[in-house]
This record gives structure tokens, C-alpha cells and sequence, in this order.
């Protein structure tokens, strides 16, 4: 009997959790169109709803329309959500606890240009009607960081003390926000999220801001060995010089995406998702306290 051949589901993303194996093949099957450097992994995307309705408003920030939540005038942070984008309910009630647990306002912009993924079509896993490939392109680094840099110089003016927090897409944005280029400092904090698109230049150029990480143990976009890069070079090289304060939080056994887009009701999932607001929220306290 001839062996069988592996079946390509077209997206099995919501297997990833479970098994390793089936993480690495779905990976290659994903992103054979093109580096991960410059496009979303599909968990990026794929997502499951959260319960719960947000309590921001929209507003703009920057001449961009933005989320807004809670009352803080002298402390804030921005948000650079990911490839779901600013309406996505997940992200703002995110926001939302970051504003109450935290005491912040949160500043969510659309960085997309009014560009929404269909939500239906990532679902039901519909890529044909999901143009990938443009959407990438209209939302590249340097499309998007003249934006993104201007609105934390916005908000840098308007409050005593600023924090960044960056899921997937918002992870390199952060890291950029934290870069040692920019004197004085735009952000007195830095919170990175299973990030995609992050460079080693990135890592190299980054600052003395407090910097957090929130890695998902498997994770095509933030491998093994960028990871190493990045604590190596973040942590390790940079004792006793112009060191860093840095928290790593390791989160095994759950994927990339899973802080914004895991499934709340399935035990392991919703115990990374809380270790991941908690631990943004414990941050923010620290650094942003007026």
C-alpha cells in the first residue's frame, strides 16, 4: 500500500496548540509565499472572539482615527494592535484592561489606512478572498513607522509618562519606538508581543527603555533563534554597561497570537492569555506610575 500523503488543510491553525508537528508543516505550507520577514503568519490572523463588549471611544490621535480607554492624564500608552487592526474586538477590550488594571490611557490608532481584513473570510479560512500579498505591501515597515513614530511624539508632548505595547504586526513597531535613535526618548517602556517582522537591526538598535517580552514558545514569526539573538544581545551583553531593565516571560505549549487571538474557554490558552495582560499590566505599573 502506498504511503499516504499529507492532507494540506487550508487552515489548520486552530491545531497548533496541540501539536508541535503539525505547527512546523503548517508553517511551511503558509509561508511558502514568501519570507516571514514581510508577511503574516496565518496565526496572525486566525482568531477566535472574545466575550465582552468594549467600553473606549473612537477619536483620532495624529490625524489618524483611533481607539481611546480610560481617564489618565498623565500617563499613557500606545498600542500598535496587529494585522486584525484597530476595530478588532479582542484588541480593544485588551485595551480596556490595560486602561482600568493598569491606570493608563490607551491609544489605539488605525495604522492600516482604513484597510480591514475580512473577519468572515479568515475564519472560515476563505484565502481566496483575502488579498494577502497586497495588503502586506500597503502595510510595510516603512509604509507605516512615519506614522507610528508620529503619534507617540504626539502623545510624548501631552503626557508625563508613555508606554508602547506591540502585538505581532505592533511587536517591531515597539521595538523601533524603543530604538536608541531617538533622543530624547519617545517611550518610557516597551511591551513586545510575539512579534512578526522583527530584525536583528532591530534588536542591535534598541535603547535602554525597560523593555518586556512576551514570547510564545512556538512561533514561526519569533523563532528559537531570534529569540537567542534577542536575549543574548538585549540582556547578556549589555550587563554592567548601558544594560537594559528586561523581563522575559516565557509562555510554553501556545502559539503565535494566542495573546490576542487564543480561544478564552480552552484550559492553557486562557491561562497564557491572563499571564500575558497580567504581566503588560505589572509592567506598566512599574514604569508609567506618576
Amino acid at each position: 500500500m502506498k504511503d499516504a500523503k499529507p492532507q494540506r488543510h487550508p487552515f489548520p491553525c486552530k491545531h497548533i496548540f496541540r501539536t508541535k508537528t503539525g505547527l512546523v508543516y503548517f508553517h511551511q505550507y503558509f509561508n511558502t509565499m514568501t519570507d516571514t520577514t514581510h508577511t503574516f503568519s496565518s496565526c496572525c490572523i486566525k482568531h477566535f472572539s472574545w466575550s465582552g463588549t468594549p467600553s473606549g471611544t473612537e477619536s483620532t490621535l495624529s490625524n489618524l482615527p483611533a481607539y481611546v480607554t480610560g481617564t489618565n492624564t498623565l500617563a499613557a500608552v500606545l498600542y500598535v494592535h496587529d494585522a486584525l487592526g484597530w476595530k478588532f474586538s479582542n484588541a480593544r477590550l485588551l485595551a480596556d484592561h490595560f486602561a482600568k488594571e493598569a491606570n493608563v490611557t490607551v491609544y489605539m490608532p488605525d495604522f492600516f489606512g482604513g484597510e480591514r481584513l475580512d473577519e468572515d473570510a479568515v475564519k472560515e479560512g476563505r484565502w481566496g478572498d483575502v488579498d494577502m500579498p497586497g495588503f502586506t505591501k500597503r502595510n510595510a515597515r516603512e509604509v507605516r513607522e512615519p506614522e507610528i513614530f508620529e503619534c507617540a511624539r504626539e502623545l510624548r508632548g501631552r503626557y508625563e509618562k508613555l508606554g508602547t505595547v506591540g502585538y505581532c504586526f505592533g511587536g517591531w513597531a515597539v521595538m523601533r519606538l524603543g530604538g536608541k535613535e531617538h533622543k530624547p526618548p519617545l517611550v518610557d517602556c516597551v511591551v513586545c508581543a510575539h512579534p512578526s517582522w522583527m530584525t536583528k537591526e532591530d534588536i542591535d538598535g534598541y535603547g535602554s527603555a525597560p523593555l518586556q517580552f512576551l514570547a510564545t514558545e512556538i512561533d514561526t514569526m519569533f523563532p528559537p533563534e531570534l529569540k537567542q539573538y534577542a536575549f543574548q544581545k538585549l540582556i547578556i551583553d549589555r550587563q554592567g554597561k548601558d544594560g537594559v531593565a528586561a523581563d522575559w516571560v516565557h509562555l510554553p505549549g501556545v502559539a503565535h497570537g494566542c495573546l490576542t487571538k487564543g480561544d478564552e474557554h480552552i484550559e492553557g490558552e486562557r491561562e497564557a492569555m491572563i499571564r500575558g495582560k497580567d504581566s503588560a499590566v505589572a509592567w506598566f505599573k512599574q514604569w508609567l506610575s506618576t
